[in-house]
């Protein structure tokens, strides 16, 4: 089921390579390229090379867990 959610509401773009590397780890470099060719705004990622680069052109890294707390969990009354 999360699966089906994720395809259906994904979208495809050609993400350039950045100019420089920006993450410790340069393959993590490619998820920053394809959040600034979508204009993503958050990233959900536990990798610490990435997390240690939130911020970067404003987009924000966040765990699974923060991402679920914060933007899926229904607010309790």
């Amino acid at each position: 089921m999360f699966l089906d959610l994720i395809t259906v509401n994904s979208i495809w773009v050609e993400a350039p390579q950045l100019p420089f590397n920006v993450s410790v780890d340069p393959d993590d470099d490619k998820f920053l390229s394809c959040a600034l060719a979508s204009k993503t705004k958050v990233i959900v990622s536990g990798d610490k090379h990435l997390l240690a680069v939130s911020g970067y052109r404003r987009i924000e890294i966040v765990k699974p867990r923060s991402f679920i707390d914060r933007h899926l969990k229904k607010k309790k009354r």
